[in-house]
């Protein structure tokens, strides 16, 4: 256990087995792209599946000793689903709530996952379940009506399933405002501002930053990119996009075909399009700090936010967070992230159609000052106000006024 700035952290460690059948099996071969709607990518395997439940078992052995008779238990996302029912098997009565922080796929969809029953059903032994939208929510509900034959009450979210209920509601997340916008007086943030727009010698910037990871659309995106400089080749010279794809999760084969695919087809539109000074797609492989990303997001006068499939998707608060008030830039917005729910003054795109994309781009490119600052207006209040402070106080607040379990 170490204890910093008044927080106790208490760490295990897992073994090369343990990641690979946990982590990067059951966690990320099976739940994430299931989750993400992605059956052509999700793998059942059995052993991963008992890894799954093994690692659980064990964090919820390490975890119970901390744990005092009058604390609030908060078990967050998909690595964990669990955890709550293990818990409770150990005696413990406490209050214990769950978020999900990624999507939580139709019934017709998560039926294909084995034991999908008593997966949920660990689930129903939380006390509060939250998701980041109503529409995951309402998935999560029509489950659990459909196929546990449970009880539902759609006005309060309460479900009531062999004798015992839990409840289930859409609490949205939001950045930290304070934190975020902080970084935008720091000489690190003022100076990644001035290197981006110094080196785009006078053309637009249009950035996207994401994990590089199959939901987040990004071969998709380049070719709607691609689409735009096909339809308008005469912008190559108005405009420049910049990727920023940190690498993630790299021991897992769909991870390292989405690298190669991403690099492939910004290869040959930068192939086709560039000239001796100067391309059209500047692909990075790196992560940055948020203070540069605050910069970064100020000098670039689009953002390019288009995820196949997003339970929130914080980057697209950031980006209009960072936007300057009296020339703010414009948002374009996947509407299969969960932020289109909140952001609907965001250029909303279908990702999968480089057509659309190319017409917003087109759109955002020549969308007048009062527009942009009319759109920015009515999405910086709701990104200021539900914030990540917000969203904690909400959810805890709801979870501490349940009754404990009997």
């Amino acid at each position: 256990m170490q204890r910093n700035g008044g927080v106790t952290t208490a760490t295990i460690d897992l073994s090369a087995r343990d990641i690979d059948e946990y982590y990067n099996g059951y966690a990320n071969s099976t739940l994430w792209p299931l989750f993400h709607y992605r059956l052509d990518l999700t793998e059942y395997e059995r052993e991963t599946g008992k890894g799954y439940e093994r690692v659980n078992e064990r964090f919820a052995e390490s975890v119970t000793p901390l744990i005092e008779d009058d604390d609030l238990v908060w078990v967050h996302d998909y690595h964990l689903l669990p955890l709550g029912e293990r818990l409770r098997s150990r005696g413990l009565k406490n209050r214990i709530g769950f978020f999900l922080h990624i999507p939580w796929p139709p019934t017709r969809l998560f039926v294909s996952l084995p034991f999908h029953e008593r997966l949920v059903r660990t689930m129903l032994e939380y006390d509060l379940i939250g998701f980041q939208t109503e529409e995951w929510l309402e998935s999560f509900l029509h489950y659990c009506r459909k196929e546990l034959g449970a009880e539902v009450d759609d006005a309060t979210g309460t479900i009531t399933f062999e004798g015992r209920s839990a409840v289930a509601k859409a609490y949205p997340i939001g950045i930290d405002w304070d934190h975020f916008a902080a970084q935008g007086k720091t000489g690190e943030s003022r100076q990644a501002e001035q290197r981006l727009i110094s080196s785009t010698r006078h053309r637009t910037a249009m950035i996207g930053v994401d994990r590089l990871d199959y939901s987040k659309g990004l071969p998709e995106r380049i070719d709607g990119i691609g689409r735009f400089f096909d339809q308008h080749p005469e912008r190559v010279r108005d405009l420049v996009y910049i990727q920023i794809a940190p690498p993630s999760r790299e021991d897992v084969e769909s991870y390292q075909h989405i690298r190669g695919l991403l690099e492939q087809k910004t290869g040959q539109i930068n192939g086709a399009r560039s000239e001796v000074d100067l391309v059209p797609i500047r692909y990075v492989n790196r992560g940055y700090s948020h203070a540069e990303l605050f910069g970064f997001f100020r000098g670039s006068k689009i953002g390019l936010v288009t995820p196949l499939r997003d339970g929130m998707n914080l980057v697209a608060k950031e980006y209009v967070a960072a936007q300057d008030p009296d020339d703010p830039g414009v948002l374009i917005l996947s509407r299969f992230a969960g932020a289109a729910s909140q952001l609907g003054d965001a250029v909303l795109v279908n990702p999968h159609s480089p057509d659309d994309v190319s017409h917003a781009i087109k759109k955002a490119l020549e969308m007048p000052l009062d527009e942009r600052k009319r759109r920015y207006n009515a999405m910086i209040a709701t990104i200021r106000d539900d914030n990540v402070q917000d969203w904690t106080k909400r959810f805890c607040n709801d979870l501490a006024a349940l009754p404990t379990k009997n």
